[in-house]
């Protein structure tokens, strides 16, 4: 991966167009068209559903948005590890995608923590 940007939401949206140029790269068969398929589309709802969880006016409905990042996120890196089980593709950009796949999940459930731990110290 080039370098990396410190605001969530490009690295988001470049984690996703990363994913694509990856796969991109498959050779054209049943394995690349049904993994390209699934994985385009978790690793780019979790950028558009944080784009979402930005116009969120309450606490509940920006950690609901988050959750479903998170859950995106994770579908992603098990297509990765399936793909990178099998072998599949380039094997450095796979390792780079999981290991970025792994910092954007971790900063997903932090922000989900530090938003519930909000809505407690509200709610007293």
């Amino acid at each position: 991966m080039k370098d990396k940007a410190y605001n969530f939401e490009e690295r988001l949206v470049h984690f996703a167009g990363e994913i694509i140029l990856f796969c991109q790269t498959l050779s054209e068969d049943l394995v690349s068209g049904y993994f390209s398929d699934q994985i385009i589309r978790s690793a780019s709802g979790a950028a558009l559903n944080y784009g979402e969880a930005q116009g969120t006016t309450t606490c509940k409905d920006f950690i609901h948005k988050m959750t479903t990042v998170l859950k995106e996120l994770r579908e992603t890196k098990v297509s990765l590890k399936i793909l990178d089980y099998i072998e599949y593709g380039n094997q450095q950009s796979r390792s780079e995608l999981l290991s970025e796949n792994d910092e954007l999940s971790a900063i997903s459930a932090k922000m989900i923590l530090n938003k519930k731990k909000q809505l407690k110290t509200l709610k007293k």
